[in-house]
């Protein structure tokens, strides 16, 4: 039996559909074989379903695709741009979660789907539930906003909690650093803790607790005093996709910041972890993500919440 490995956090808006409300998600995922062997340069046939409520729940969208596996086995393809089986992409209300992803995959090519998995949208990306909830989450009447210098960086995103209170996350001015290993250590696993799609904290404080860690992406994070802020971190992969969503307005932000640095078109790490050998990087050309081997040498940026 083969299996399928993938991750909510390679869920991800497709860079060339704001011009009106976004209609697409990017998916990556990862095709392994019964011994861990990654099926690579392989035609595979693949259905997507999106269910609501439930692992078991209604499918309210269906459609399939055709694609290929890359020399690491990753297939990327853009959900809400298949042959569609039934329902409407653009017609589903994100406002009305939760969510879960079901891929059924033939690695054969075709439509005999031998490999299924299921995995819960956790955050929906936010230009997809704003076109359905036409809010900022937690409501409007924010006293910050988007792109505003603050708090030793430039805000890129905001939300309210159950009690009215203003949150946001802030990205650092500058990056730390551009040419930085994942970590020191490269070929052992740390897991769960390291694994979080939104967490960055979590992820950052579980990287440098690894056993025998002396250097990392993280590390130039959690160590930062930029801003006269000590509580940066490296940023999970959801929090990049976020200050993606917001990229025109915090760019323009950048720029307009004596001594800040536009953020750069090569690879930043974030803090989650893929396996034992690789973690998520992200690319703000394409608006994408991939799994990147952790001895690769990255693009560093710290973020902060409040």
């Amino acid at each position: 039996m083969k299996k399928i490995i993938s991750l909510c956090a390679v869920i991800l808006l497709s860079a060339g559909v704001f011009a009106q409300s976004p209609n697409k998600m990017s998916y990556q995922a990862v095709i392994r074989n019964a011994s861990n062997v990654l099926v690579t340069n392989q035609a595979i046939g693949m259905r997507i379903s999106i269910l609501q409520t439930s692992p078991s729940g209604t499918a309210v969208y269906v459609e399939t695709q055709s694609t290929t596996t890359n020399a690491n086995g990753l297939v990327s393809i853009e959900i809400g741009g298949g042959t569609v089986v039934s329902g409407s992409f653009a017609g589903i209300n994100w406002a009305n979660g939760p969510f879960f992803i079901k891929t059924e995959t033939d690695p054969a090519g075709g439509a005999n789907y031998t490999i299924t998995g299921t995995s819960q949208l956790l955050s929906v990306p936010y230009a997809l539930y704003a076109a359905n909830a036409g809010t900022a989450s937690g409501g409007g009447n924010f006293t910050h906003y988007i792109g505003e210098e603050f708090g030793g960086g430039v805000i890129f995103h905001l939300w309210k909690d159950a009690q009215g209170v203003e949150h946001g996350l802030i990205v650092d001015k500058t990056d730390l650093g551009t040419s930085q290993a994942w970590s020191n250590i490269t070929q052992t696993a740390i897991g769960p803790a390291a694994q979080t799609n939104w967490d960055g904290a979590h992820n950052s404080s579980a990287i440098v607790g690894q056993a025998g860690h002396t250097n990392s992406a993280a590390a130039l994070c959690l160590n930062s005093n930029n801003g006269g802020q000590s509580d940066w971190y490296l940023p999970s992969i959801q929090e990049f996709n976020m200050l993606w969503n917001n990229y025109y307005t915090v760019a323009r932000s950048l720029t307009q910041i004596f001594g800040a640095s536009e953020l750069s078109t090569a690879l930043y790490w974030s803090s989650s972890e893929f396996d034992l050998g690789f973690a998520w990087a992200f690319d703000f050309f394409p608006g994408d993500i991939y799994a990147s081997d952790k001895s690769g040498a990255h693009y560093v940026r710290a973020v902060r919440d409040f």
